[in-house]
């Protein structure tokens, strides 16, 4: 199966389902089963805010959660099938809030546009020219299964 390595905070919540797409600089054609891989770095570069609400989603989501810090690492965490690659876009309309953004959007293929608003507009760098990576049937696994990381998409050969 192939895997992604995501960095934490990022990758629970794509984990417990806070987090549908996965945004990144590069796209892939890989579609199918897929396994997230927790990185063994922790960003904590980002906004009081982002931190707060990020905390509540995974406090509401994961039994017996309470610190960031806490979050697997350096381990698979979840399984899930990736659906489709979308480009980031932005067509200059703006409504602006001071928690959402409505000028990013995905292109769908039969040329829908999907906005990104809410929480997940935080959880993702969705700069136009980027790639959403959108995952569906997100199953969060009963333990972490340890697991070195690699960069891009690798092979992940569970036990």
């Amino acid at each position: 199966m192939k895997a992604a390595t995501v960095y934490q905070p990022w990758a629970s919540l794509l984990a417990v389902g806070a987090k549908r797409y996965e945004t990144r600089g590069w796209q892939t054609k890989c579609r199918g089963p897929i396994a997230i891989h927790a990185g063994l770095k922790f960003i904590n570069s980002f906004p009081e805010y982002f931190g707060k609400i990020a905390h509540l989603e995974l406090c509401e989501k994961l039994p017996g959660f309470a610190y960031m810090h806490n979050l697997p690492r350096g381990a698979v965490i979840a399984t899930a099938c990736l659906l489709n690659c979308h480009l980031i876009r932005d067509d200059g309309y703006s409504k602006v809030r001071p928690e959402v953004t409505l000028t990013k959007y995905i292109q769908r293929p039969n040329y829908a546009k999907e906005y990104i608003q809410g929480c997940e507009l935080l959880f993702g760098d969705f700069t136009p020219g980027r790639y959403a990576w959108e995952f569906v049937n997100m199953k969060l696994l009963p333990e972490p299964i340890p697991a070195r990381g690699q960069q891009g998409l690798w092979e992940w050969r569970s036990a």
